[in-house]
């Protein structure tokens, strides 16, 4: 008896798939690349129109330090900027808090005040390189977005130009990276949206949301689940952008999503297949609009983080690479590959460098560029497109039952979910169900050796120094009037980020914004048990 065998996320697989496991009517599933449903693909030549955007990840140390990955990266082929934040900054916390000293610089870059941010892009043309701020948690965003602008203003760049996207999302603080002092679903999911409407109004080039499904899938959940908080999540943003009053059409057109790459290859491609029918079908027929471009699916992909193992690392490049081609070959906007020590450290220059070259080989000698969609069509891969969007679609009808995404959070359903998840992926790899290289077969041989990142040394005596620099220069009762005006308007229905641009005028701090925040908005209990 042949024995049975399922994907990743358990879809079970054919010995061989076929005309009969492909449901009737394709056609009408498919479309063509550019119209929809998008299935195929957000634009009709794909990647002969415009190659993807090759957005390497960065962040380490103080802002100086990681102003010289970024230029490194643009000088070796980067099209764009990824810029990541150290733990303290994304968690909303001076660098010179007590709890937050062990984390400075390490992780992602450490901010504190617009200063930083001045450090961060200095040489570099805001106004032609478009830039990710990886503020995954909105207590974070918010500081991080108005420091940025106020940063870029300062060295002569209009706010209308700049381009790019705030990570920005309430279920990496509420359910993802649990931490000290998170605010409340609802409070965080309040600025998320804050910020997402400031955006439309004065960033027309700005994605103020990007869905952070590649971290849901770090967390433990499967292509499925990872999938269905997608979706209930970009749909809760966009339902609350058109009551805030925005045209549907305008508000879908500015929401972006993250996607992980995981190793079960042709699940992830139709992953993304499917993921984009989903959501311009769920556009067209629950809120109505046809504009094509408000129905897009847009997203980034991260080859996935915990795949990498850290023995026998040099592995980890044919990971990254098979990963990227899965991410290429479902039509991604924008990739990155991780460098292959980043198991064991910050990626080096050399693991950088490999890793940003390996986009390039993708791009000029695989041949995956030049058509669209180039798996559209195979019997396996169609069948699989199918599975995931009926299986995502019962996920997503359960959210709805709870009351939507943020809902179902406050009642730690989400939790509960990616640790099943989690557990049956461990336990997988414990039983040796699931087999990876170098963790539990093919273990024989010694590593290879490897020249290990350091973190430059002295950020924490920086970072402190600056805050107490800018602390003595700044005027404390313009200050301490622009903290109470934020305090103002997290306790109305007023949108947060003026307020918070004044406050980066006045030199606050992000901790200090935090704390107000956390003050007015509330400290969560999580729901785990």
């Amino acid at each position: 008896m042949t024995q049975e065998m399922t994907t990743a996320s358990g879809v079970p697989l054919p010995p061989v798939a076929g005309p009969d496991h492909v449901a009737p009517d394709l056609a009408a599933r498919l479309g063509e690349p550019g119209g929809f449903p998008f299935t195929r693909g957000i634009r009709p030549t794909m990647y002969r129109e415009r190659p993807w955007t090759i957005r390497q990840l960065a962040g380490f140390g103080t802002a100086q330090d990681t102003n010289v990955r970024y230029r490194m990266l643009l000088d070796g082929g980067s099209t764009g900027i990824n810029g990541v934040f150290d733990y303290p900054s994304l968690r909303a916390f001076d660098s010179d808090e007590p709890r937050a000293g062990t984390d400075v610089g390490r992780g992602g870059v450490a901010v504190d005040v617009r200063d930083d941010f001045d450090a961060l892009f200095k040489a570099i043309p805001l106004d032609e390189v478009s830039v990710s701020l990886v503020s995954s948690q909105p207590i974070g965003a918010v500081a991080h977005l108005a420091m940025f602008v106020r940063s870029a203003e300062r060295q002569g760049f209009d706010r209308r130009r700049l381009a790019g996207t705030s990570q920005n999302d309430f279920l990496m603080e509420t359910a993802i990276t649990i931490a000290p002092e998170a605010l409340p679903p609802a409070g965080s999911f309040r600025l998320a949206c804050d910020l997402a409407d400031f955006a439309l109004r004065e960033l027309p080039r700005w994605n103020p949301v990007s869905v952070s499904g590649y971290n849901y899938r770090e967390a433990g959940a499967d292509a499925t689940l990872e999938m269905a908080l997608c979706l209930a999540h970009g749909q809760a943003v966009a339902r609350e952008l058109v009551r805030r009053g925005h045209r549907p059409e305008a508000a879908l057109s500015r929401i972006s999503f993250f996607l992980c790459a995981h190793n079960d290859f042709f699940e992830e491609v139709a992953k993304y297949r499917a993921l984009r029918r989903m959501w311009a079908r769920w556009v067209r027929d629950e809120l109505g609009v046809t504009d094509p471009r408000a129905q897009l699916f847009r997203y980034h992909v991260q080859t996935s983080g915990v795949t990498n193992a850290a023995r026998h690392a040099h592995v980890n490049i044919a990971r990254s690479a098979l990963q990227g081609l899965a991410a290429v070959c479902g039509g991604t906007q924008s990739l990155h590959l991780n460098g292959y020590d980043e198991a064991v450290c910050i990626p080096s220059e050399h693991a950088a460098m490999t890793a940003l070259r390996t986009q390039y080989v993708l791009l000029h000698e695989t041949g995956v560029a030049k058509v669209a969609d180039p798996l559209g069509g195979s019997h396996l891969v169609e069948y699989l497109t199918d599975s995931l969007e009926e299986r995502a679609a019962s996920v997503v009808r359960v959210v709805d039952g709870l009351g939507g995404i943020v809902a179902a959070t406050e009642q730690g359903w989400v939790h509960s979910e990616l640790a099943g998840t989690a557990y049956a992926d461990q336990m997988a790899i414990e039983t040796g169900e699931s087999l990876v290289v170098g963790v539990n077969t093919h273990l024989e041989g010694d590593d290879e050796e490897m020249a290990l990142f350091e973190l430059p040394g002295g950020t924490l005596e920086r970072q402190t120094a600056q805050l107490e620099a800018v602390r003595s220069r700044r005027s404390s009762a313009a200050a301490a009037a622009a903290l109470d005006a934020v305090a103002s308007a997290c306790r109305s229905d007023a949108n947060t980020m003026p307020s918070v641009l004044a406050a980066v005028d006045a030199d606050v701090t992000l901790g200090e914004l935090g704390r107000v925040f956390r003050d007015e908005l509330g400290r969560w209990e999580f729901p785990l048990w």
